[in-house]
């Protein structure tokens, strides 16, 4: 998928937040920060990065700080857009490189997250759990449609 211009999110506001997310892109050395979804979330036991859906009026920066604090307990500051696509059922994505201090202690929420993992790439493209919407990020880091640099 063609990643969308910067002009048309550079508000960060969204027209339709019921049909966007947010995904966090947390790389220490050349490992991503993945979860382990819950039973009690769609996608059960699926892998994937963390991230979710936007709340009414919520900027995609917004929503990465509340999802993650939800999710795994801590405060990451998200640094640039990435990338987009969009989920099978055509929920738009927006993936951000974040910031995670490294002093924090991630702790899982057992309602959202069942455990907590550092995957390289091709370490996380051996799970046939993973996402397609991650798979589709992966290729297209590896194409260099994008760096992870700061």
């Amino acid at each position: 998928m063609t990643p969308i211009p910067p002009s048309s999110y550079q508000s960060g506001k969204v027209p339709n937040p019921s049909r966007r997310g947010v995904v966090a892109v947390v790389v220490r050395e050349t490992r991503f920060l993945v979860i382990r979804r819950s039973i009690h979330v769609r996608a059960p036991r699926a892998i994937c990065f963390p991230g979710g859906g936007l709340e009414t009026g919520e900027t995609e920066q917004e929503a990465l700080v509340r999802e993650m604090k939800e999710e795994l307990a801590v405060h990451v500051t998200p640094q640039r857009r990435l990338w987009e696509n969009a989920t099978p059922s055509g929920v738009r994505l927006g993936w951000w490189l974040s910031q995670l201090d490294d002093d924090q202690m991630l702790v899982p929420n057992p309602a959202e997250v069942e455990s907590i993992h550092w995957f390289d790439a091709q370490e996380l493209r051996s799970f046939p759990e993973l996402l397609v919407t991650n798979h589709d990020f992966l290729s297209a880091w590896e194409r260099q449609q994008f760096t992870l640099d700061p």
